[in-house]
């Protein structure tokens, strides 16, 4: 038995309809705040699914201010507008409402809005200082965990992305509620539940700080995944199985929140950064071959994790090893996602910065279970072509 530390968030909620009752919420737990900031996308915003959280805020007397410039893979420019914005508002707390990229920005605000610590400081490990405002996240994606990670990502370049992680930048509320990614298009509901997936296997094989805890959480939140996945694609309206896939994504965020991810997120942060491709999908694109280059020393846990992804795989722990990997391809085929780098404008050219590139993703590159060399990278890209 290794020796471990785990944390998550100090509260959950997890119930349909629960985003409604934010207002009420925020009085129990916040009793003496006035004025909370929503950080969310144009996007999700134009939806209409703002307005009950809104309008449940305004009922309890609170006074609403809303920063939906949050795009995709949120760069430095971003983050520092939506911080000197909150500085304006003097805002109190500070609400998550979106998918990953929001609730990234929702941590940093509240982070950075009361502190005089620059974010180009903060980056790498446990390098946040103080302390920071009340902070509540509502995932409206299953995919990213960023409700329960102390994990913040920035574009920081043209191209590369760096990480925040420090345990400020845990919440200390995360409400899961599957009435707010019911409009979710099928293809996105495929690619952030596959993103799911990879927190939990990764997390799984990790090879630094795995331990029963979020090995526990790991396997219930890939059966979770996998149970529901082809049904929230084919019937997005279906509550019960948004709800277990919001469900096996916490779950799946609070397990690589302490057993951290590894090369197929190392791989997959150059596809995102230098072709915008969303990050879900860039998982998914180099996932299968990240774990057949894994696969020599990890088959044994592969093998555990087929018993739920394909049940009916027998033989050494090899074999089902393959078969679990053969299983996840199939997924992505089946929900109808891209499953090769040329189909997002990826050519042969275009490898060996992609290598380059992953070869800077140290902090994830570290947990593999097998190490990867820069040509051991080029060859995973080049078997995803």
């Amino acid at each position: 038995m290794n020796d471990f530390e785990f944390r998550t968030v100090p509260s959950l909620i997890s119930q349909t309809g629960a985003a409604a009752r934010l207002g009420k919420i925020i009085r129990q737990e916040f009793p003496a705040i006035s004025h909370v900031l929503l950080v969310t996308d144009a996007g999700f915003l134009r939806t209409g699914l703002v307005q009950p959280v809104i309008d449940s805020l305004e009922t309890e007397q609170l006074k609403v201010s809303i920063f939906s410039d949050v795009i995709a893979d949120p760069p430095e420019a971003v983050v520092l507008q939506a911080v000197d914005n909150a500085r304006d508002l003097q805002v109190e707390l500070v609400v998550g409402l979106g998918g990953g990229s929001s609730m990234d920005v929702a941590k940093l605000i509240a982070i950075l809005a009361g502190s005089d610590q620059s974010l180009s400081t903060m980056y790498g490990i446990g390098n946040v200082k103080g302390k920071r405002l009340p902070l509540i996240q509502i995932p409206t994606t299953a995919g990213t965990g960023s409700e329960v990670t102390p994990i913040s990502i920035v574009t920081t370049g043209a191209t590369t992305k760096m990480g925040v992680v420090a345990p400020q930048l845990y919440a200390d509320i995360a409400i899961l509620d599957a009435q707010l990614t019911t409009g979710l298009p099928p293809k996105v509901t495929a690619a952030t539940g596959i993103d799911a997936m990879v927190h939990a296997i990764e997390a799984y094989t990790t090879k630094h700080k795995k331990n029963p805890l979020s090995d526990m959480l790991a396997v219930q939140a890939l059966k979770l995944l996998w149970n529901n996945i082809d049904e929230a694609c084919t019937n997005g309206s279906n509550l019960a199985a948004r709800q277990a896939m919001l469900l096996g994504a916490m779950l799946a965020g609070q397990s690589f929140a302490n057993a951290p991810c590894a090369a197929v997120h190392a791989l997959a942060y150059p596809v995102g950064g230098i072709f915008h491709v969303p990050h879900g999908l860039s998982n998914s694109l180099v996932l299968p071959h990240v774990l057949r280059f894994n696969a020599s020393h990890a088959a044994e846990l592969y093998a555990e994790l087929a018993d739920i992804i394909a049940p009916e795989a027998t033989g050494t722990a090899e074999q089902r090893c393959h078969a679990m990997i053969k299983a996840m391809e199939d997924l992505a085929v089946r929900v109808g996602i891209e499953t090769r780098l040329s189909q997002v404008g990826i050519t042969e050219k275009d490898l060996d910065q992609l290598a380059s590139d992953a070869m800077l993703q140290t902090r994830l590159l570290g947990n593999n279970p097998r190490e990867v060399t820069k040509e051991d990278a080029r060859a995973i890209y080049a078997a995803a072509l």
